[in-house]
């Protein structure tokens, strides 16, 4: 008898799933499932989870197709059951690709190709529907946003769209979407919610004919140029009654809300200081190191460090300063941004080809808070207080690596309307934001002569 085993969170039971038990069952005789409990998905990053696992035991059983159904609970478990079990063949989705290769010591490892633009709808009608995403742009950062979806419950990518039709050739061969070139409306029939990932340029169109079509939004930062615009959008998305989220991923952070927390609670008395820095020393031809009109430090930075700045001082600044230093090709190398409110003071500093501490820094009258760099990805930050032997350290769980999970999540429970008051990135501070920028954009083109 040949033996075919396969593991899954299962959650949400979907057309992909229901496919994937289907061909693993006719690659041998007997089929094997082991479906994940709650707390070993947690251990292994994936969130948002929402079948509880008797409900998706069940549904992988009414499939008909596995022969024994199994629990895993525990890492290092896959070698266990293959050795306990007999099994010839181990089989999983080709969005794993690779990562089991080890295995192949112990029986023949199969990466099964996705199925693309699945439905909810096989097995059962589930009160919170699989979101079909579509992405558009894919560069750099739709790769790494689109390998942490399948770490959140209740998400599939299922289509892309660039104009550039090379670059999304390679994009939808390695992760076995559907293409879209042209067309951006044929684009938006297929998916229901997009993440916009194009370059910075073009991000407040796309965001608005997505909006037009009823479909929710995530944009990478900064997704518009100007103040107006940006209330334009949100009214837009409003009007629509759709989600529009702009991705800045800290804000979406366990460790961010819990710092923001700190800063608030009177640990550290009454806020007088922010300074928030952010600098990267790219490679030359990436678009913050050579777009002078739409790159440099401070559009590919700058929403980090106005983000904590925003969120715990507020945005009723009396005065506001932009300084930056151009390079030789006009992107800004350096900009610092200053900040007076009636009773503190704060400051963002970014850096695209220049470097230095990129911390973040909270002073106030009893102590002050510091999170290392990156602190826009934070794990831990430190409370200190006049007494250098006192430091209250907090550290906070981070799955991931870089937070796209996080803000997937975030953008599932929007739309799905069970996140409750949105407090997290608001619309206001998203259009504090846009405001900043705009004043931004006219000194550096000032600086630069446009």
């Amino acid at each position: 008898m040949k033996k075919v085993i396969t593991y899954g969170s299962f959650d949400l039971f979907h057309e992909g799933h229901y496919n994937i038990l289907k061909r693993a069952k006719a690659l041998g005789d007997y089929l094997i499932v082991g479906v994940t409990t709650e707390h070993f998905d947690r251990m292994r990053g994936k969130l948002n989870l929402v079948d509880p696992i008797m409900t998706r035991i069940q549904n992988v059983k009414d499939t008909g197709f596995a022969d024994e159904i199994i629990v895993e609970d525990h890492d290092g478990q896959k070698i266990e059951d293959i050795q306990k079990y007999g099994i010839d063949t181990f089989v999983l989705g080709s969005d794993w690709f690779g990562k089991f290769d080890y295995l192949k010591q112990y029986c023949n490892v199969i990466y099964l190709e996705r199925t693309p633009n699945i439905s909810s709808t096989v097995i059962r009608n589930n009160i919170l529907r699989l979101i079909k995403l579509g992405i558009v742009g894919t560069g750099r950062i739709a790769r790494r946003f689109i390998a942490e979806t399948k770490f959140v419950s209740g998400v599939e990518a299922v289509a892309a769209y660039n104009p550039e039709k090379e670059s999304l050739d390679k994009f939808v061969r390695e992760y076995a979407i559907y293409s879209f070139s042209s067309g951006y409306e044929s684009f938006l029939k297929c998916v229901d919610a997009v993440y916009i990932a194009s370059p910075n340029e073009t991000h407040a169109d796309y965001v608005r004919r997505a909006l037009q079509a009823g479909k929710h939004v995530l944009c990478e930062k900064p997704m518009t140029f100007t103040y107006q615009e940006a209330v334009d959008l949100y009214a837009l998305a409003k009007q629509k009654g759709v989600v529009l989220m702009e991705g800045i991923r800290a804000a979406y952070l366990p460790g961010f809300q819990q710092l923001l927390t700190v800063a608030s609670n009177g640990t550290i008395g009454k806020v007088c200081d922010i300074e928030a820095c952010f600098t990267r020393l790219g490679e030359p031809t990436s678009r913050e190191m050579s777009d002078a009109r739409y790159g440099g430090a401070f559009m590919e930075y700058g929403s980090y460090t106005l983000l904590p700045i925003f969120k715990i001082l507020g945005l009723d600044y009396e005065e506001l300063r932009i300084d930056s230093i151009l390079g030789n090709n006009g992107i800004d190398v350096f900009t610092k941004v200053q900040f007076k409110y009636p009773n503190a003071l704060a400051t963002s500093k970014t850096g695209a080809g220049v470097k230095s501490e990129g911390q973040l820094v909270i002073a106030g009258t009893k102590g002050y808070i510091i999170a290392q760099s990156p602190w826009w990805l934070i794990r831990s930050f430190d409370v200190r207080y006049e007494d250098a032997n006192v430091v209250d350290h907090h550290e906070v769980s981070f799955v991931g690596n870089d937070g796209f999970r996080y803000e997937i999540a975030e953008f599932l429970v929007k739309i799905n309307g069970t996140g409750g008051h949105d407090y997290k990135l608001t619309a206001e501070e998203s259009i504090a934001m846009a405001k900043v920028v705009e004043e931004f954009m006219n000194i550096r083109r000032e600086q630069q002569g446009f």
